[in-house]
């Protein structure tokens, strides 16, 4: 990383490094390497510390850097879209999914959950964890509700506990006929165990999309999915159609 003159700059100093750091990154570090130290990076630059930390916040904001607790401020790795449209149908579980199980236990699902599943409110209820990463970073963690009509045939002799349950859930559901999906996206704050699972500080700004699995006329699934803000972002599909509501008010934008 070189030096530059930043005295003559007519925009704010510390934009401006954010733009000479920006391009450094693309050109001298690696996905993952850790950057020199603020003292280092302050003097090579000539610029106050203070000036360095609103350079180096703007890059985490934009996603091109993480402060990892431990570790110091390394370089992001692109960041990965989440795909927000309901043209490709595929069960949780499936081939093509990257996700990984974790756990699975019977819970009482929140109630917003329980209306689109249509149980009871004290109705338990498979609650399947599961995580995404890439390049080894927890990028999103994810909670799927599935009530045991829809897996009617899961056996508790196969499937006992932990992981080995989840992954016996995630099977059962691909004897279902998925007959189409809807999302609802909206930003968020992490919760402290989400926040500890993707090694962020709890409030932290997130992605949470809730995904509705239909068959047999009814939700057989509800999903619930928390991204980092930081390392994702959105995409769409052929139609590029997004549903925006603000208060009372619903419109479509293209």
């Amino acid at each position: 990383m070189g030096t530059t003159q930043l005295e003559t700059v007519p925009e704010p100093k510390y934009w401006h490094l954010k733009t000479v750091i920006g391009e450094a990154l693309d050109s001298d570090f690696a996905v993952g390497e850790i950057l020199p130290n603020e003292r280092d990076l302050a003097a090579r630059f000539g610029v106050a510390r203070a000036t360095l930390r609103q350079a180096l916040e703007q890059l985490e904001l934009e996603g091109r850097l993480q402060r990892r607790r431990g570790v110091g401020t390394t370089v992001a790795p692109p960041r990965m879209g989440v795909d927000v449209s309901t043209s490709t149908h595929y069960w949780p579980g499936a081939p093509r999914d990257a996700w990984q199980p974790v756990d699975c236990a019977n819970t009482v699902p929140p109630a917003a959950v329980a209306r689109m599943l249509d149980t009871e409110s004290d109705e338990t209820v498979h609650a399947v964890r599961r995580m995404l990463a890439t390049h080894g970073q927890p990028v999103a963690a994810e909670l799927l509700y599935v009530p045991a009509g829809s897996v009617p045939e899961l056996s508790a002799i196969d499937a006992p506990s932990g992981a080995t349950r989840a992954r016996g859930v995630l099977r059962e559901l691909q004897r279902l006929t998925l007959e189409g999906q809807d999302r609802a996206v909206e930003l968020g704050s992490a919760r402290a165990d989400d926040a500890k699972e993707l090694d962020r500080l709890p409030g932290a700004p997130v992605l949470v999309v809730t995904t509705r699995y239909f068959s047999e006329g009814r939700t057989a699934v509800v999903s619930v999915a928390t991204y980092r803000a930081d390392t994702c972002r959105l995409t769409f599909g052929d139609s590029g159609d997004l549903e925006i509501r603000h208060h009372s008010q619903e419109r479509r934008a293209s």
